[in-house]
């Protein structure tokens, strides 16, 4: 479910002349048994309102005073979300004529023609208030203070995300909320500049018009709609045709391409227009890529597995996108780790709609070609999941079946998609690789189309975390094995400290050999993935400097100086990160 709660205005919008009609408030009842909430949103004074509506307690939160007072009518309890007005603004505005006017808890509530009277009053007295108008009603409110900035305050206590709300209104004072909401629906008797606004107005009135929506909303989510919501898009690239962007809310999508293919670069481009658009994100992280990403919270490090608790407890919070970093979970553990965690990340979609996209990185350490997943753990249809890998072939058959897009890049990418289409038995346009640097294959299930793009540069530098390389665990294939000459020894580095390490231990000859090979700066290049290391083992490999010790210990400054590494005896630290 997208749609979790809807949030609606009162005056025109749920009541005609005040009141509430019986069919509306049977699709209230009705919305209410889908699971969904409801929070209203009024300008009303809350004594009014009650007087009014007897049924305040089908809806989870009341933010009235037109988001200044904060009503939970399961305890009946309020907050006062701003300051109460100053009593010589009051007194000032009845020396001046002003009336009727109400005074609320905060809000001062009077009628046209006094606008201009209570703009005068602030200016005189020199205060941080501001007018807010609702067809021919005027409030005066704390600078800030509106419905959008109320009912941000109530997905926050029911730890939701404006981007799971819907909103309906009809009057001028409902533009801020609307806008705030994923999807701002205005009824058809809601001002012209209203409905303009509005990606969807109704065709009832009053009522009927939010009658109508909620019969929308429990007949497919909204899904019809969706091609309406150009707003909420993500920035992506570019084609023949012009701009790219991509859906908020989709299917699970492959990324893919072969080593320096500029993978890398595609994901960070997604997750940087999901923070963009503040979606929230949970990013898995197999190889710790992803330790410095901007605008999100890492747990995990190599020296320590993330505990899932405290992972699912830091995307609790509605603001924080997570990285849960798994370079100290063993590769044979991480299968296992993900099942856990993936199931923790689904219970919470179940209840608050979010975190809205799940990135998973290296996804083949997580879900391997062997991994059966438990039953009842993988939805018929993933939702909002983007898997990164080097190899589609090693991951699962069962998530395979399961994607719908794919961005393929690098010159592989023509295959990438030839097989794909045999796994998921769908035909998928031939379409020639990309050639120039940024350039991908997109291929969706939705239009079958396969098109050419020019993927836009993120913003962030996607850079290599040194100490990934330095105390993380690579993988069998890309670690470095100390062999020799005859294939005696199978000693196995995962990293740059076990490398230095053992390469202290092994005799000379073995030493040499690989130097002699190229195969120290063919791990640095192919599998490290630095490109100033490799060239310089490259260079010492070319040279002869009689004694063992002496090229390792140039080999040794040259890691030292690229890499944090941790003073021991054998292993000097030479540089910083």
């Amino acid at each position: 479910m997208r749609y979790h709660i809807l949030a609606t205005d009162y005056d025109g919008t749920l009541a005609h002349g005040g009141a509430v009609s019986q069919r509306t408030l049977d699709a209230l009842k009705r919305l209410l048994g889908s699971g969904r909430k409801l929070v209203m949103v009024t300008g009303r004074e809350l004594p009014d309102l009650q007087r009014v509506f007897p049924h305040l307690d089908l809806f989870e939160l009341v933010v009235a005073e037109n988001g200044a007072l904060l009503y939970r009518p399961a305890t009946k309890t309020t907050q006062q979300l701003a300051p109460p007005p100053p009593p010589e603004f009051v007194a000032e505005l009845r020396e001046r004529g002003v009336g009727p006017m109400s005074v609320g808890e905060v809000v001062v509530a009077t009628w046209e023609p006094h606008s201009q009277t209570m703009l005068d009053a602030i200016r005189d007295l020199g205060l941080d208030l501001q007018v807010i108008f609702n067809k021919g009603a005027v409030m005066a409110l704390p600078t800030g203070v509106n419905k959008a900035s109320g009912l941000a305050a109530a997905l926050r206590e029911l730890k939701m995300s404006a981007h799971n709300a819907v909103g309906i209104g009809d009057a001028e004072n409902d533009h801020s909320f609307m806008k705030l909401c994923e999807v701002s629906v205005a009824v058809a008797n809601a001002l012209p500049s209203v409905k303009s606004t509005a990606d969807v107005v109704t065709e009832g009135d009053h009522g009927d018009g939010a009658t109508e929506l909620v019969d929308h909303l429990l007949r497919d989510d909204l899904a019809s709609v969706a091609a309406q919501l150009a707003r909420r898009r993500l920035t992506f690239g570019d084609d023949a045709h012009g701009e790219v962007k991509l859906e908020p809310y989709g299917g699970c999508t492959l990324i893919c391409g072969a080593s320096a293919s500029g993978k890398s670069t595609v994901a960070k481009r997604l997750v940087e227009s999901l923070r963009e658009q503040a979606y929230q994100f949970c990013l898995v992280d197999p190889e710790g890529d992803y330790e410095s990403l901007g605008g999100a919270v890492v747990v995990g490090k190599p020296s320590a597995a993330p505990s899932l608790d405290d992972a699912l407890q830091l995307l609790e919070d509605v603001g924080v996108n997570g990285v849960v970093c798994l370079t100290g979970v063993p590769i044979s553990d991480r299968p296992k780790y993900f099942v856990d965690l993936f199931a923790g990340l689904l219970k919470m979609r179940v209840r608050y709609g979010r975190p809205h996209w799940l990135v998973l990185d290296e996804a083949h350490h997580l879900m391997p070609a062997a991994w059966q997943p438990p039953n009842g753990l993988l939805p018929e249809h993933l939702r909002n999941v983007v898997l990164v890998t080097v190899h589609p072939e090693l991951l699962s058959l069962e998530v395979l079946q399961r994607v719908t897009d794919v961005i393929a890049a690098g010159p592989t990418a023509p295959d990438i998609l030839a097989r794909l289409a045999e796994v998921r038995h769908v035909e998928i346009p031939a379409a020639p690789a990309p050639r120039a640097p940024g350039e991908v294959l997109l291929w969706s299930e939705r239009d079958g189309g396969c098109r050419l793009v020019r993927v836009r540069p993120p913003t962030e530098e996607h850079r290599r975390h040194t100490r990934k390389y330095a105390e993380g665990r690579l993988s069998a294939e890309r670690s470095f094995y100390f062999r020799g000459r005859d294939k005696k020894l199978n000693l196995r580095a995962q990293n740059l400290i076990q490398f230095l390490e053992l390469a202290e231990g092994v005799d000379a000859e073995t030493w040499e050999f690989h130097l002699h090979k190229g195969d120290y700066s063919k791990w640095f290049r192919e599998h490290i993935k630095d490109e100033e290391l490799a060239n310089e083992a490259a260079e010492l490999e070319g040279r002869d400097l009689g004694e063992r010790d002496k090229s390792l210990a140039k080999l040794r400054d040259a890691i030292g100086r690229r890499y944090t590494l941790p003073a021991s005896p054998d292993v000097p630290v030479r540089g910083a990160e």
